[in-house]
């Protein structure tokens, strides 16, 4: 029986501990990184050190960036009363691409999920109460852009039922418009995964809440 050589076992384990890559991935990929140039792989273990060393997490919206506040939190240009709240960096990418939303983001990283142990105290779900009429100025609308699943679901409901709560306790907040996601994004469908198209007619189809 043919036995790896550690190293390159060493590899294969990192890689299969990434999502959706199983175990013929994982061989394939190690042995194509066995067979580029050396500078190449040193290139590659620099961005991955970079990954970590250069990027931060916004301290107003949460999304992943360079530097805080993140470019999009302090574009004067965008709309500063009016939130999309998403589940991933990655669907601020997506949401981005349809150029159909000009105003701010809040990154929750997750879904509350009782079965695997995940609360609001897990996620970023504080972070955006605060930012509920935030110095005297009170916000326009929120919109839940989360993927359309149980979880999904009862996140949203149970952020607006806090924001309820917080206008009930303090009336200079507001009216604000709560939306979700409507025509065109299918049940069980990653906002990260839909097409630029689908994505903005749902964003123009948007319901209230």
């Amino acid at each position: 029986m043919h036995v790896l050589p550690p190293s390159i076992t060493r590899v294969i384990e990192s890689f299969e501990k990434l999502p959706g890559i199983g175990p013929k991935s994982a061989q394939r990929l190690a042995f194509y990184l066995l067979h580029i140039p050396k500078e190449e792989i040193e290139k590659f273990s620099s961005a991955l050190l970079n990954l970590k060393s250069s990027t931060v997490l916004c301290d107003i919206c949460r999304n992943v960036s360079e530097v805080t506040p993140c470019p999009i939190c302090s574009d004067v240009h965008r709309d500063q009363r009016s939130i999309c709240v998403v589940e991933q960096p990655t669907d601020v990418l997506a949401l981005e691409k349809t150029g159909a939303f000009h105003g701010l983001y809040h990154v929750l990283h997750g879904v509350i999920d009782p079965l695997n142990n995940i609360g609001p105290d897990e996620l970023y779900v504080d972070d955006l109460l605060k930012r509920v009429g935030v110095n005297g100025q009170p916000l326009d609308e929120i919109i839940f852009a989360l993927n359309a699943t149980m979880e999904g679901e009862g996140t949203a409901m149970y952020i607006m039922r806090e924001i309820h709560r917080r206008q009930e306790r303090d009336p200079s907040l507001g009216s604000i418009k709560m939306t979700r996601l409507a025509r065109g994004l299918p049940i069980g469908a990653d906002v990260e995964y839909v097409d630029e198209v689908t994505l903005r007619r749902a964003l123009e189809g948007r319901r209230e809440e």
